[in-house]
């Protein structure tokens, strides 16, 4: 159960970031419109790319040792950055939350979000690269890797049905000042945690 938690927990806090994949799911939320089909989808492909990086980077660290090391220093580096550019997000602050525009149709907004999902890089970094190398130190990947895909699930899904709840809140700037520094906090808490542990 430790296992598990850690592996949602861990998960969780790759995913929270507000990105161009998050930021679709919102707007479909908002919006209500294909809210299921865009949550479902997300969560599926979280899913399958954490189960190629917990059970694809031990392959791959067992037939080369060195990669799990610089996946390690790698994954560690990009959570840094990815720190930094939040806080600067944080001390900069103006972002605000709108829905704008019409609702699209069904296929327009899968073909939306499946290239949002697919094509964006970060979703490899954090779930093939990252998840890949910290899954490295529990001994039961399985936990890790349904505690990672379980947190997706309930992301997604509270993002896209709660999204018409959060609107207020991330209307104004602060509350995304806020949640940009919270995201700075995690990803360099998990950056030295690599790094160190």
């Amino acid at each position: 159960m430790t296992t598990f938690l850690a592996g949602m927990g861990t998960g969780l806090s790759l995913i929270v970031a507000i990105g161009a994949q998050n930021a679709l799911v919102l707007r479909q939320g908002l919006l209500r419109s294909h809210v299921f089909a865009v949550c479902l989808f997300c969560a599926v492909s979280d899913a399958i790319l954490v189960t190629l990086g917990v059970f694809g980077a031990g392959l791959l660290a067992s037939i080369a040792p060195r990669f799990n090391t610089a996946m390690t220093w790698g994954g560690a580096a990009f959570l840094l950055v990815y720190g930094l550019r939040a806080a600067i997000s944080a001390w900069r602050g103006g972002d605000a939350l709108r829905a704008q525009g019409a609702a699209r149709g069904f296929w327009a907004t899968m073909g939306a979000v499946a290239l949002i999902t697919w094509m964006n890089p970060h979703v490899y970094l954090d779930t093939v690269v990252l998840l890949g190398a910290i899954s490295s130190d529990f001994a039961d990947k399985q936990a890790f890797a349904a505690g990672a895909i379980t947190g997706s699930f309930l992301f997604f899904f509270a993002l896209g049905y709660g999204a018409r709840l959060l609107a207020p809140v991330f209307a104004r700037p602060r509350a995304w000042q806020m949640l940009d520094l919270a995201i700075a906090l995690i990803m360099w808490s998990i950056a030295l945690k690599l790094l160190w542990g």
